[in-house]
């Protein structure tokens, strides 16, 4: 098994989670993958008698073009050994067959609160999703930081970043636009409160305030 799948054997009750909110997998009808890196698409789908099947069979899943086409093995000959070796073939091409994938670019309005916006950099095709209802605003900010340093220092990437200097230029751009208008910043990988409201400081940014929320 390649280095980048070592987290195909999870174990994780992620459907039961759900099942205790209250919904079923056919309950679902929008999935968005942010972008399209391993730890994204994972319940996309789910092995059924030896076959991958999407997850949610009434979703449209939400992919931005593209890193679609960036992480289809047909345009890319650079996938083995990386960190999203087979991902495409389990947790996307499944979606595609069963027609449910809604590919976009650029920006994406969902409806009239929730807008997805292109955020290359990360991947080519990493997006936000900004949500803006009655006057509050908040920014879910999927791998735009992976830890808080990366508010304080904003020019620091992760390892994983396809093109740096691209990813430091939209996270200064969607950190601005969080300080200027006050919004809730929710990335995907922070542990503990996971987000946080920040604001200018100089030309750089500092973190204003962690939201009051508890761990379940």
């Amino acid at each position: 098994m390649a280095a980048a799948r070592v987290r195909d054997h999870l174990s994780l009750d992620y459907l039961g989670n759900l099942a205790r909110a209250g919904v079923r997998p056919a309950d679902v009808d929008l999935v968005v993958n942010t972008h399209l890196h391993v730890d994204h698409v994972g319940w996309n789908t789910r092995l059924v008698d030896g076959d991958w099947v999407p997850t949610f069979p009434n979703a449209t899943y939400l992919m931005p073009r593209p890193d679609f086409l960036f992480w289809d093995p047909a345009n890319n000959d650079n996938l083995a050994g990386g960190v999203n070796e087979n991902v495409f073939a389990d947790s996307v091409a499944p979606v595609r067959a069963a027609g449910q994938i809604q590919l976009w670019e650029g920006s994406h309005a969902i409806d009239e609160h929730l807008r997805l916006e292109a955020a290359p950099g990360h991947t080519p095709g990493s997006s936000v999703l900004k949500l803006d209802s009655g006057g509050s605003r908040a920014l879910f900010a999927g791998d735009l930081i992976h830890t808080p340093l990366q508010v304080l220092e904003a020019g620091h990437n992760s390892c994983f970043c396809e093109d740096p200097g691209i990813a430091v230029a939209t996270r200064r751009r969607l950190l601005s636009w969080a300080a200027d208008h006050q919004a809730l910043v929710l990335p995907a990988h922070l542990s503990g409160p996971g987000a946080l409201e920040v604001e200018h400081r100089g030309d750089a940014f500092a973190i204003s305030r962690w939201a009051p929320f508890t761990r379940l």
